[in-house]
């Protein structure tokens, strides 16, 4: 029998035709809603490579604009209501056009999905790792298309309380992803087949099955103590919170400022009481002065008085003004008791979110919506990483979605970092938006060996242990000042060694896989017959 007619044997004994449309419909928005419903706040991560299998399964065998069809469906069940929290202040349009983007690259996928289909039948022990390269690719396309990208509901970041999350010290967010991927293309490729041709089904199964439980087992065996640890630090995190959530929270930016104010000189009150100890940092969550210190003497005189208080550095979320007129700059800004600010000490946000803090093309925007109105000042983007000497420790501080990048957060640990920061404000956005945000704060610690933090305007602020426990969780919408002992790190993980090495790999297969299916297909059309 030749090898043609043995794959064709293959492909009738477990039937050759896809899923009926009857059933790969509800299988892809399925996929949707499981994938969803791993994320924060619902945090099922189990049903994470679920959601991969059922769209893998609704793909399979169809044609590429099917499977597109198909993988569309899947991405708006799971974008649509994952970012419902970009409407809740901007209106529908902004919330429909970014989901619906996204959606599209799930599009891609499920056309991949199909095109390597040929491959997947052929060779049935490799499926899931077509799967698990298909989507890294997908996401390494996604993480940086258009204006720099949008890594919100990458596969990695559902899985905060997963044991595979351990797998982000070996080879970051990608690994974490290509293994939920793995464990989703096995689980097709065990329920892929003719259940009633019964003898000798139980060997590709069991296999299958013990190379799930294999991979289930891997991240726990990953180490997970402190590398290089270098000592402690005393950090409090001080969350102002604001006087009523929503875009015009920048109107109430006296408001906010004296709110984190008030809270640092109640906490010097506790040290010099004797009831907290005297931390030898305090956080400022990004937006905590929206009124430009270097520029309003009030402003700086305020903060200044703070950070005298409390006799510890200060690192202020700020909005200064310029380098040129009509921009503006979104700032980590280090103010230091009794000689104020230190300007060699700042960082300026490298990743300006695109049509929240800057509008590309904005005479073409503004015909889709005058919303874009809204940023009337474009947030101009540092071009140094994060990486701020704050005397009892060196900082690696990323400011709100930057933390969604690896190579923003990786940046600052090779720069010196000894603890992760990330100031964020969530004001304009909702508790779940920040507990999606705390799950991706808990995966770069793991992936770097480092404590992290992340200091909010309203919540959710929180310490992250390298492992990636949290320690003093705050509320949404509440003020809160939170107080902990922190342990630096100063050894590199394989993950921070490695770089973006381990996604250029994967996304390579995936290339590879791609072309692998176009030789195949072009096998079977000049095949006889």
């Amino acid at each position: 029998m030749t090898t043609l007619e043995q794959e064709q044997s293959r492909t009738v004994a477990d039937g050759a035709r896809p899923l009926p449309l009857t059933l790969a419909v509800p299988a892809a928005v399925l996929a949707g809603v499981a994938l969803l419903l791993a994320f924060p706040p619902y945090g099922m991560w189990p049903l994470a490579p679920v959601g991969v299998a059922l769209l893998a399964a609704a793909a399979h065998r169809r044609r590429l604009r099917a499977g597109a069809g198909l993988g569309f469906l899947a991405g708006v069940a799971l974008f649509a209501p994952l970012l419902e929290w970009t409407n809740l202040h901007t209106g529908y349009l902004p919330w429909a056009l970014l989901s619906l983007l996204q959606a599209a690259y799930l599009a891609l996928l499920g056309a991949a999905t199909a095109w390597v289909s040929p491959l997947a039948d052929r060779h049935r022990a490799a499926w899931p790792l077509l799967t698990g390269v298909l989507w890294v690719g997908q996401e390494a396309l996604r993480d940086r298309t258009p204006f720099g990208g949008f890594p919100w509901g990458r596969l990695a970041f559902s899985q905060d309380t997963s044991p595979m999350l351990r797998l982000a010290a070996l080879g970051g967010a990608p690994l974490v992803t290509f293994a939920v991927a793995v464990a989703g293309g096995i689980l097709v490729a065990v329920a892929w087949r003719d259940w009633r041709r019964a003898p000798g089904q139980w060997r590709p199964v069991a296999g299958l099955t013990a190379g799930l439980v294999a991979l289930l087992a891997a991240g726990p065996a990953v180490p997970a103590e402190v590398r290089g640890a270098d000592g402690t630090v005393t950090v409090a995190i001080v969350q102002g919170n604001v006087p009523r959530l929503g875009l015009d929270f920048n109107a109430q930016r006296q408001a906010v400022l004296n709110n984190h104010v008030d809270a640092t000189l109640e906490l010097a009150e506790r040290v010099t009481e004797g009831g907290q100890p005297r931390p030898d940092l305090v956080v400022w969550p990004e937006n905590s002065s929206d009124i430009d210190p270097l520029r309003n003497p009030a402003a700086g005189e305020r903060i200044g008085q703070a950070a005298d208080a409390i006799g510890a550095p200060i690192l202020v979320g700020a909005v200064l003004a310029g380098p040129e007129a009509g921009q503006v700059r979104n700032v980590g800004l280090l103010w230091r008791p009794g000689t104020g600010v230190d300007l060699d000490q700042t960082y300026v946000k490298r990743h300006p979110v695109p049509f929240a803090e800057y509008v590309p093309l904005r005479s073409l925007a503004r015909m889709v919506s005058s919303q874009v109105d809204r940023v009337s000042s474009d947030f101009v983007p540092g071009d140094r990483p994060g990486v701020v000497d704050a005397g009892a420790a060196v900082l690696g501080d990323v400011i709100c979605f930057e933390v969604a990048y690896d190579g923003i957060v990786r940046d600052t640990v090779t720069g010196g970092a000894q603890l992760l920061v990330v100031q964020t404000n969530n004001a304009t956005f909702d508790v779940a938006e920040a507990r999606q945000q705390l799950a991706m704060v808990r995966l770069r610690a793991v992936e770097h060996g480092r404590a992290a933090l992340m200091a909010s305007t309203v919540g959710v602020s929180g310490f992250v242990t390298p492992d990636g426990r949290v320690d003093g969780a705050t509320g949404f919408n509440t003020a809160a000042v939170v107080v902990r002992q922190m342990e630096l790190g100063n050894g590199r993980t394989p993950a921070t060694t490695a770089g973006v090495w381990p996604e250029v790999a994967l996304t390579a297969l995936a290339v590879a896989a791609l072309a692998g299916a176009a030789v195949l297909r072009r096998r079977r059309e000049v095949a006889p017959g």
